[in-house]
């Protein structure tokens, strides 16, 4: 059993976290895998492969930054994964944890690596800007670290890292957390699959809907 720790405030990761968009993703980039006539993935290949710097992912994609770069590539699927084909939508459970956090008097914070006014936007449309007290990402589309942007949030949030936890899906979740020097949670349903988080030293839940439970301190370490 998990040793019960009063968290004073969670940082949540965005994108595969909050948001369900693995679905989406994986559309958006095939679109621009059919483009170059290169192999397309399915969900299973996807959660195999997606990891940070995103760069590196586009790589075993096979994408071939002398014939285009990064930036232009990076651009093209924000541009696809925006589009109005699309219909950004929260995990069925998620906005109901956002409020029993809010009731256990746990303040709340978003890091990610979204570009920053676009997330603004989306978590302000999707109606649910009021539980966190900073929605925080990056400068650029281009999905780097977001170790230094969390380091300003807590300076920002004043919170020794002791008093935090940060909930995500992806093995750079936990490299953020270590980082900050806070705890770490991750959630299997994201962006990785449960076999690659489940060789980092962390809890690990199935779902959003056991988060509440994790916090308060009645979730079996690793257990799905």
């Amino acid at each position: 059993m998990k040793k019960k720790k009063d968290y004073k405030h969670i940082i949540w990761d965005w994108n595969g976290t909050l948001l369900d968009d693995v679905d989406i993703v994986i559309d958006a980039m095939n679109n621009l895998l059919k483009r170059r006539k290169l192999p397309l993935i399915d969900y299973e290949t996807y959660k195999s492969i997606f990891t940070f710097p995103v760069k590196h992912y586009y790589e075993l994609l096979g994408f071939n930054f002398k014939a285009e770069p990064f930036e232009k590539l990076a651009t093209e699927y924000m541009t696809e994964f925006n589009s109005d084909k699309y219909q950004s939508r929260l995990f069925s459970e998620a906005e109901k944890v956002l409020r029993s956090i809010y009731d256990l008097g746990i303040s709340q914070s978003i890091l990610s690596a979204s570009q920053e006014e676009e997330l603004n936007i989306i978590v302000e449309r999707l109606g649910i800007k009021n539980y966190f007290k900073m929605v925080a990402g990056l400068n650029n589309h281009y999905a780097n670290s977001k170790v230094e942007r969390g380091k300003q949030c807590l300076s920002y949030l004043k919170l020794m890292s002791d008093e935090v936890i940060l909930i995500g899906d992806t093995i750079h979740d936990y490299e953020v957390a270590c980082e900050l020097g806070c705890d770490c949670l991750l959630i299997s349903n994201g962006h990785q699959s449960y076999e690659r988080l489940n060789k980092l030293n962390t809890s690990i839940i199935s779902s959003l809907s056991d988060v509440r439970e994790y916090i308060q301190g009645t979730t079996v370490h690793g257990d799905l």
